[in-house]
């Protein structure tokens, strides 16, 4: 059977980075991107010395016009074929609207959205439809819900969520296998396990270890699986916003918003 190889962005930090180490100890090979100087090439010698994989690194900023045609032209100049793409790559906030300039959505929207756009575009013009190939898309629990301080992040990952439903559609009976993943928390980064560190109860529960999440990731999206929700948690609230009435969920909102607006 031939070697799987997958494409993760945003892979040198985080859940892009457990992704990685993830899928190397299944032994996949591996081509991953990020930013240039982000530490991918001390991580791609860490994966090659304990998992004895290949890896290929692009160093990229993904929010350039013409990243997505670069990433694949350098895949068919040095005649690397993957067969799986992780579009990890996102970029967060928790701030108000008014807080953030319009430099900063912009690398938002063209990181979470257009980029995730052109690249799977592009994986659909490079892969052997005759051969099982995969798609996972990191959407988030954030795209279901409406959450204040997430107002340009959640949208964005709504989009995603659409995005991928209909390429699915789309695509229905084909070898290309398209999953979503829809993570709540993740302790990715030291100033996000000190916050979460001091929730309680339910709200606790939700957080999850990027390792988990990424294992849990890589078991769906190789088996097909259309909506990949990590966490039992996680996967109860989802239930529970189906079916709670529409005004009661306001109210929890104009309630948790008047909790940040008096901390």
């Amino acid at each position: 059977m031939k070697q799987l190889t997958v494409l993760i962005t945003g892979a040198s930090e985080g859940l892009g980075k457990s992704l990685a180490i993830e899928s190397a100890r299944r032994g996949l090979g591996l081509v991953l991107v990020s930013l240039p100087n982000s530490g991918l090439e001390h991580l791609a010698n860490y994966l090659r010395v304990n998992f004895n994989c290949k890896v290929f690194c692009i160093e990229i900023d993904l929010t350039k016009n013409n990243a997505a045609t670069e990433i694949f032209g350098k895949l068919k100049a040095h005649k690397i074929e993957v067969d799986a793409l992780i579009n990890n790559a996102g970029l967060g906030n928790w701030s108000w609207f008014e807080d953030k300039n319009v430099d900063f959505y912009r690398k938002q929207i063209d990181l979470n959205i257009t980029n995730t756009v052109l690249l799977t575009r592009l994986f659909l013009n490079h892969i052997d439809k005759n051969t099982a190939s995969y798609i996972l898309n990191v959407g988030s629990l954030g795209g279901h819900f409406i959450v204040p301080k997430k107002q340009v992040y959640g949208a964005t990952k709504s989009f995603i969520g659409y995005f991928t439903r209909c390429l699915q559609l789309e695509l229905s009976g084909s070898n290309v296998h398209i999953s979503l993943l829809s993570p709540g928390g993740i302790n990715t980064k030291p100033e996000l396990l000190i916050m979460n560190s001091e929730l309680k109860g339910f709200a606790k529960a939700t957080i999850l270890e990027a390792d988990y999440v990424a294992k849990t990731a890589i078991d769906g999206m190789l088996k097909g699986k259309k909506e990949i929700i990590p966490g039992f948690a996680n996967r109860f609230l989802l239930v529970l916003d189906k079916i709670i009435p529409g005004f009661l969920k306001e109210i929890i909102i104009r309630r948790k918003l008047k909790s940040i607006l008096t901390a």
